[in-house]
């Protein structure tokens, strides 16, 4: 997997990427990442890459041309079919960033990501490069670099090796659309509150099963509109059901 991005700010990229998992999973060569600054496109001695727009309006757009040869220069960062690159426009008008997505991203070998900024881009050069746009919330960034890091660290994540385990994909949020189970660590009484008994006993199946109720039930509880698109079979409902009557939930 290759990420190119293309920015005005790419040290602001590269801090993020470079930090935590991702930066380890990187010095790894798990992946690879290289920015491009689109500035080192302009064709003027100022860097200028933005203009007035057309039909009158405030701020300024960023210009086709610039953002073109950035692009045409990142397609030469990895040498793959043009059906395994996608480019990405961070944008709040694109389809929302969500678990099903991030896994789509992660089949791809290439991915070009475009971060905006000012009142956005032309689109005529988004149309050239027959962008995907993609959003990271229902809000607006001053620029596409934050958006830019989140998607990275999101697709990183599903490739092999960043992780310690293979199963630890599958254990975190959003995976089969279900929140993650509770967790705690010690001391097992803080200010009163105990760690559930059953994560103290030892008793691996009867964890596991109280982890995949758990997280049903923090899936029901935090996001009812994830919980509608679960499915079960009887056995799990039945045991779902005496659960949230155990913890005194109304189920």
């Amino acid at each position: 997997m290759f990420f190119s991005v293309l920015t005005l700010f790419p040290e602001l990229v590269t801090t993020m990427v470079r930090e935590s998992i991702t930066g380890r999973a990187l010095e790894a060569d798990l992946f690879a990442f290289r920015t491009h600054n689109i500035r080192d496109y302009a064709h003027n001695d100022y860097g200028k890459v933005d203009d007035t727009l057309y039909g009158g309006g405030r701020g300024m757009l960023m210009m086709c041309q610039p953002i073109f040869e950035s692009w045409e220069a990142a397609k030469t960062d990895c040498d793959v079919e043009s059906d395994s690159r996608l480019t990405v426009y961070l944008s709040p008008k694109g389809h929302v960033l969500n678990q099903a997505l991030v896994e789509k991203l992660a089949s791809y070998n290439h991915l070009i990501l475009l971060c905006g900024h000012y009142e956005g881009v032309d689109q005529r050069v988004l149309d050239e490069m027959e962008v995907q746009e993609i959003s990271i919330g229902d809000y607006v960034l001053t620029g596409g670099e934050l958006a830019a890091g989140v998607l990275i660290d999101a697709v990183a994540r599903q490739l092999p090796g960043v992780l310690p385990t293979p199963d630890a994909v599958r254990q975190e949020s959003h995976f089969n659309c279900q929140l993650e189970y509770r967790q705690y660590t010690k001391p097992a009484v803080w200010k009163g509150r105990e760690v559930p008994p059953v994560l103290l006993s030892g008793h691996h199946k009867n964890i596991d099963k109280w982890r995949q109720l758990d997280g049903i039930r923090e899936t029901m509880l935090k996001r009812p509109d994830l919980f509608q698109s679960l499915k079960f079979d009887e056995n799990i409902a039945k045991e779902f059901v005496k659960y949230c009557r155990d913890m005194e939930l109304d189920s």
